[in-house]
């Protein structure tokens, strides 16, 4: 069952169909395309799911030698389309995921399929499904195949390079192939951009899927801490991993987040235009690193007045403290969560430090950057040890209050910052270089943060986030929608070779 593509260098002057592929007239539709939509097309009879797989897979084999988003196809993704035209063609359709590709990170457990967290020492395909992969399979979804990422979920290097792993090789952003998706959901976003599936999964830590969601002009949504299951996930810190969906409209994230929620909450049944009419919103600028980001902040600002929405300027509190915590639990809980993941799979290293070693002697791994970060994990200290309690509990304590504290203090449904500055040059010499992002409060608090595009640095794409307290993820999401309703920001990229 096990399948990995490498994708083909050069580059292809072809990123939709020709019209005489059997696919051809979906082509131009894809970009376009919502989960309702092509269930309403699906259900009248006028698209099957097989029909729709070949697309996307054909977008893959002519746009993917650019982007280089996807690392491995599901051999068994036609025969999963054709179930779920089965299954439609007798009236026992699984819900609206039913009969959609849906493209998976590879720090994900696939049953027998890739599962690498981008790393050649886990060339040993899992053994079963991770949880929220069961999840898809019974909301019908077809698992197209698995995304590359920044490898082991860019927490190898302090120096490392977004979008790189040692399996995948460098995934390019699909609005100008030379700069950087940002990480860790590398592939997922451009996948998504890049109309390579309906939709993606991707994990976050720290801006893990709203960073390369913003960097490559889609939709991302990181949710409450425990909404969808970690079962399965190669972690960085029970503490703060989540997986959530990258789409490129706000209604499609939804659906995928609803089949993803261990609760079954419905949140695109909730959607509401009128959203942010009446709301108030905290705007968090963060102004002066980015005149651009500047700019779109002000734009954003209007889209928020001219839905109804009452707009308070907002600073967050803590963010110093919180930062300085966070960094170091991570370390810790790093290797501790990680080697407790590495038990489960066969074939792979049972340490940190035989992961070190492997890296050491593998002429590919270490070519890019180094594993100060591995190393650093090491030595930490256990979870036990009360130094590394009291950062834990500063960490998580400290980013609730900077939303807790913000929210009631002005009276807020949601906080507003922007998701990213404009992408940087891909660098293996000085490796990432972020100016702007607001990922840290809700990613360490394990609150919900939603991304949508707002706007552009030439054809750089600029997005902004939406974030409030525990559990408030369908509110987040329906001030999301509302704003994309408005902004109408998202446009499909140029696949521009450099700036």
């Amino acid at each position: 069952m096990h399948s990995r593509r490498t994708p083909p260098t050069g580059p292809s002057h072809q990123p939709v169909p020709p019209a005489g592929h059997p696919t051809g007239q979906l082509g131009s539709d894809l970009d376009a395309a919502t989960i309702p939509w092509l269930a309403r097309r699906m259900a009248s009879g006028g698209l099957t799911s097989v029909r729709l797989t070949l697309a996307y897979l054909h977008r893959i084999a002519t746009v993917d030698r650019r982007v280089r988003a996807v690392l491995a196809i599901d051999p068994s993704a036609l025969r999963q389309a054709a179930e779920s035209d089965r299954r439609r063609a007798h009236g026992r359709a699984l819900g609206p995921l039913d009969g959609i590709p849906v493209l998976v990170k590879d720090n994900i457990d696939t049953e027998g399929l890739a599962s690498t967290a981008g790393s050649r020492a886990l060339r040993v395909p899992p053994t079963r499904d991770a949880a929220l992969v069961t999840r898809l399979r019974e909301a019908g979804a077809v698992l197209l195949g698995k995304t590359n990422l920044s490898e082991w979920a860019n927490f190898r290097s302090t120096r490392s390079t977004s979008g790189w792993s040692g399996v995948g090789g460098q995934t390019n952003n699909p609005h100008a192939l030379d700069r950087n998706p940002c990480g860790s959901s590398s592939g997922s976003a451009a996948a998504v951009a890049a109309s390579l599936a309906q939709v993606a999964v991707g994990t976050e830590t720290d801006g893990s899927i709203v960073c390369p969601s913003g960097h490559s002009g889609v939709v991302g949504f990181k949710p409450t801490l425990g909404r969808v299951s970690g079962d399965g996930i190669v972690p960085v810190s029970a503490w703060q991993d989540t997986a959530g969906p990258v789409a490129r409209n706000v209604v499609d994230a939804a659906i995928l987040m609803s089949a993803l929620d261990v609760e079954g909450t419905d949140y695109a049944s909730g959607l509401r235009p009128d959203a942010l009419r009446g709301a108030r919103v905290g705007v968090w600028r963060k102004a002066g690193a980015d005149a651009d980001v500047d700019r779109v902040v002000h734009s954003a600002v209007r889209v928020l007045r001219r839905a109804g929405a009452a707009v308070v300027e907002v600073a967050l509190p803590h963010q110093v403290a919180v930062e300085a915590a966070e960094f170091p639990a991570l370390i810790t809980e790093f290797k501790h969560d990680l080697e407790r993941y590495l038990r489960t799979r066969p074939g792979a290293p049972r340490a940190l430090a035989e992961l070190i070693s492997f890296n050491e002697r593998d002429p590919v791994e270490l070519s890019r950057f180094g594993q100060e970060l591995f190393e650093l994990a090491a030595v930490a200290p256990p979870v036990t040890d009360p130094a590394y309690r009291r950062q834990r509990e500063t960490a998580t304590a400290l980013a609730r209050a900077s939303i807790d504290e913000t929210l009631a203090a002005h009276e807020l449904d949601v906080i507003m910052a922007p998701t990213n500055s404009p992408a940087w040059r891909t660098d293996y010499a000085d490796g990432d270089a972020y100016e702007v992002d607001s990922s840290t409060p809700a990613a360490v608090a394990g609150y919900p943060n939603a991304t949508v595009p707002a706007g552009f640095a030439g054809p750089l794409p600029i997005g902004v986030s939406f974030m409030a307290g525990e559990g408030a993820d369908a509110r987040v999401l329906g001030c999301a929608a509302a704003f994309e309703r408005i902004a109408r920001a998202r446009r499909a990229p140029g696949y521009l070779p450099a700036l």
